[in-house]
């Protein structure tokens, strides 16, 4: 099984992993400390080379084609023991190399100009509005949710995170509100009716657009809330707050600065942005290279330390950050369980191999902010320093009166 064996030996450091080759010989890489087991078995032999080289690409592409499975334990069992041994992988020479590369090509992965940022967002976007009402909430929030106790339900969760959003935001009554990136419309909805304001939700994919209308006249706010199938920088109007929840990580570090003139060019005077996006713990890198190819084409999280320069590059006041540490990997978890309850739907939808491409992806999403460097992180910005309370106890107060007004108005 050379060189996979080789490879195998050193990044095995904690835990242990059981493989059958493609040949049935059996072959046991433990760690020198306690922790997950996982059961591999190899159909193909050109996996001892592929993998070498590349795991984070072909252990993803094996497993969607059946060419590498996990008998008895199981996916969840084998991405848990690859992420906790995720640095020791980091460190062998061949993949300090690619990793080099890669970064050299990082602005090319990234590149999201007007038009190909339509085409990156409709390769998952578009994937068909009945396959995401099999897996996300009610109102379809395909980010993370905000989980104030353990056994809160995803549905009560999401409205906490539009609760938390909304009080950061420090929404008066008639404001003109901009949410970039306002996917089934479900924030802009919340936002128009907690705190009586007009919403302009600008999206890039063509079902998001269809259902937030369809849902917005449902729901009879179409007098307060808008929505327009446009990208955001074609925009030219004055707004008193934007809001962007888990769109920046498909802008591409080569665009923040893009960005942020824009979040500058479109805000009023006394104006304040909400971001919510993706960020990692860990120095600026790459993303996963399967995940670009098959899940977000262009897509990359970023550190914190490529975001701050280009904000204060563009004369933004950083009011607050706050960073949610593992509510996504909680969000994850509910989303793979809901898929998995309605596997055989999806199955219908689409085929087995999409099946496998969307469990590999969902659980190796959670197991980066369970295990790895994944974060969420909410910037506040304003273009002046005093444009919300300089104490964080309004948002903490308004969260609570938005929850009694939620119970009194019956939404």
């Amino acid at each position: 099984m050379f060189p996979l064996s080789k490879m195998l030996t050193s990044f095995v450091k904690v835990g242990t992993l059981n493989v059958v080759d493609a040949e049935g010989r059996s072959h046991v890489f433990g760690g020198t400390r306690p922790g997950p087991t996982a059961n591999m078995r190899l159909t193909d032999p050109s996996l001892y080379r592929k993998l070498f080289f590349n795991p984070e690409l072909h252990a993803g592409e094996a497993y969607m084609d059946g060419r590498m499975t996990f008998p008895e334990t199981g996916l969840r069992a084998f991405l848990t023991l690859f992420s906790v041994n995720r640095l020791a992988l980091s460190s062998q020479p061949v993949q300090q190399v690619l990793r080099r590369i890669s970064r050299g090509l990082k602005r090319f992965q990234q590149a999201n100009p007007i038009g190909k940022a339509q085409q990156n967002v409709a390769h998952h976007y578009d994937l068909g509005n009945p396959f995401y009402e099999l897996f996300l909430d009610r109102e379809l929030f395909y980010s993370c949710a905000y989980f104030r106790t353990d056994d809160e339900t995803l549905e009560a969760a999401q409205r906490n995170k539009c609760r938390l959003i909304a009080a950061k935001l420090n929404l008066k009554p008639g404001m003109k509100v901009l949410d970039i990136g306002s996917g089934w419309g479900g924030l802009a909805r919340y936002l128009a009716q907690i705190a009586d304001v007009e919403v302009l939700g600008v999206t890039l994919s063509k079902e998001q657009f269809a259902l937030a209308v369809e849902r917005t006249t449902v729901a009879g706010l179409t007098d307060r809330v808008t929505f327009e199938l446009q990208d955001y920088r074609q925009l030219t109007t004055k707004f008193d707050r934007i809001v962007s929840v888990g769109m920046f990580e498909h802008v591409g570090v080569g665009h923040y600065g893009e960005f942020f003139a824009k979040v500058n060019d479109l805000l009023t005077d006394d104006g304040v942005m909400l971001l919510h996006s993706i960020g990692k713990m860990s120095p600026p890198g790459t993303a996963s290279p399967w995940l670009r190819k098959y899940i977000f084409p262009g897509a990359y999280s970023p550190a914190l330390s490529e975001v701050f320069p280009v904000v204060e590059a563009n004369s933004l006041w950083v009011t607050d950050v706050e960073f949610l540490r593992v509510h996504y990997a909680t969000t994850l978890r509910h989303w793979y369980e809901r898929f998995e309850a309605n596997r055989a739907k999806v199955a219908a939808m689409y085929d087995e191999r999409f099946c496998r491409m969307w469990e590999f992806y969902l659980v190796s999403a959670e197991m980066m902010f369970r295990t790895g460097s994944q974060e969420v992180f909410h910037m506040q910005l304003g273009k002046k320093r005093d444009a919300v309370p300089i104490t964080r106890d309004y948002a903490v107060d308004v969260q609570r009166a938005f929850e009694r007004l939620e119970q009194e108005r019956g939404f």
